[in-house]
């Protein structure tokens, strides 16, 4: 099972987290809440609420102290699904599609319909593992008007793969409807991109949230890889940074982070470096530098040091994927010496002591003097398969 995007709060402020995550359409009726041994309770979100989950505003109007997302995946139990009848609308409504053509429903084409997709405002963008048997091309463009009615959308994409590029380019296909150009609002800030040339992950709200809780203000700020803005916006619009320096090489990102940057009223406080960012003729400057690149943004370490104001010294926040050995439990008296959670993190640790002390040669050899490192904290973001997880390590880093 997939992790569970869940809203951790306190056990007094339950129920009435719980009433409005329900009258807002973000509980995920499919698992049960679950309360943790430091007594917080897991409310389990639907993962396309996470975008419109106004985190701050929720945590301000309640008045509580606990309340902040985070992903779970085993204590969560998944509800007993009642009985097939009724249905969901999509299976419904292709089913009579495809009775009405003569055709039979089987479960091979019940297991073919997408589990999930992406919602920006009225498309839908569905994923390669659907639609893949031949019956369905019999149903000509039938298919993909009721799909979409069926979603409550108005236009349909497709993803099959993405493009090796450098860019990251999705390939995607429209499937109903022409623009091509979309609005993701999340969590305040309306993100506008064309979902044909460019990604949208929805798997880093966490961190996007967390970037939005800083507090920037009289800070210069250097966002190695800013895409369409994932977290060029929230230092400018929530974290208040006096500016931001965007460096991203891909023109159709760069097109919509322009756009991005108008619409949220703060292109005034941010200056674009469009192409390769190890050319970019910056230094001595930034108070923090985000190096938001995964599985690795190791290529540009040397240049994030090189951007560190050299009297005072600044914050890197560094993305990385951090994968596990998968262990055998070793196991004495009948208990494991280390359950898999703990392995994760000590191997997260393993490798933010490495990155740190590596980050410390680099600024020793570009200063010729040593400078204090320090490892704030080590966030993990999501895990996308067991034992691999995208953690950012915030590493403090001052002259001595």
């Amino acid at each position: 099972m997939d992790d569970v995007p869940c809203l951790r709060v306190s056990p007094c402020q339950t129920q009435h987290f719980r009433c409005y995550l329900q009258s807002r359409g973000f509980f995920d009726n499919r698992f049960s809440l679950v309360k943790q041994p430091d007594g917080t309770v897991l409310l389990p979100l639907l993962a396309s609420s996470l975008p419109q989950l106004e985190l701050q505003a929720l945590k301000m109007s309640s008045g509580s102290d606990v309340c902040d997302l985070t992903w779970s995946q085993s204590p969560l139990k998944q509800r007993k699904e009642k009985g097939r009848t009724g249905g969901n609308k999509l299976e419904r409504t292709l089913q009579e599609l495809l009775e009405r053509q003569g055709e039979r429903w089987t479960e091979e084409l019940r297991r073919d319909l997408p589990r999930g997709f992406q919602r920006h405002g009225d498309l839908i963008l569905l994923g390669d593992n659907c639609f893949t048997l031949p019956l369905w091309s019999k149903t000509g463009d039938q298919l993909w008007t009721a799909v979409t009615k069926a979603l409550g959308a108005q236009r349909l994409a497709k993803m099959s793969r993405i493009s090796k590029d450098g860019f990251r380019t999705p390939v995607v296909t429209m499937l109903l409807g022409d623009n091509s150009w979309v609005t993701h609002v999340d969590n305040g800030i309306s993100y506008e991109f064309d979902v044909t040339k460019c990604m949208f992950s929805a798997g880093n709200i966490t961190e996007k949230l967390r970037v939005a809780g800083f507090d920037c203000r009289g800070e210069t700020v250097v966002d190695l890889y800013a895409g369409i803005g994932y977290f060029t916006l929230p230092y400018l619009v929530h974290a208040k940074a006096s500016h931001v320096h965007a460096c991203e090489w891909n023109p159709d990102a760069v097109a919509a982070l322009q756009k991005n940057l108008k619409v949220n009223g703060v292109s005034d406080r941010c200056t674009i470096h469009q192409g390769d960012n190890r050319q970019v003729q910056l230094c001595n400057m930034a108070d923090r530098v985000n190096l938001g690149l995964i599985p690795s943004s190791e290529d540009g370490w040397p240049i994030a040091c090189r951007l560190l104001k050299k009297t005072t010294g600044g914050i890197l926040h560094i993305h990385q994927n951090v994968t596990s050995p998968i262990q055998r439990a070793a196991v004495r008296d009948g208990t494991p010496q280390v359950s898999p959670k703990k392995a994760d993190r000590e191997v997260w640790q393993a490798w933010a002591d490495d990155t740190a002390n590596r980050i410390a040669s680099l600024l020793q050899d570009l200063c010729g003097a040593p400078w204090l490192i320090n490892i704030q904290h080590i966030e993990h973001v999501k895990s996308y398969a067991p034992h691999l997880n995208h953690v950012v390590l915030d590493l403090d880093c001052r002259p001595s």
